[in-house]
């Protein structure tokens, strides 16, 4: 059954490639959704797929990029329909 996330990832999450990596990482998943900067210099994920790898995103979230210094990860999950075609970078 999938699950639907949002995950909320604050640090240094800009400018270090944090959304391209989660978009290869939510490929090799077969996630799909969308990682999006905002305003505040965090990184928001809204994801949907089956638990398990919903968790692996979470895990891989706590160490982002390369570059990436995670200071904290607040999942949020979501009783919501969502419907996404591929997971893309906004």
């Amino acid at each position: 059954m999938n699950q639907v996330v949002k995950i909320l990832i604050s640090g240094r999450v800009q400018g270090v490639c944090f959304r391209a990596a989660a978009k290869k990482q939510a490929d090799k998943l077969g996630i799909k959704g969308y990682a999006e900067n905002l305003d505040n210099g965090s990184v928001e994920i809204k994801a949907i797929a089956d638990k398990a790898l919903i968790d692996q995103l979470i895990d891989w979230s706590h160490k982002g990029s390369l570059f990436s210094v995670v200071k904290k990860v607040a999942v949020t999950y979501l009783n919501e329909n969502e419907s996404f075609n591929q997971f893309s970078i906004k």
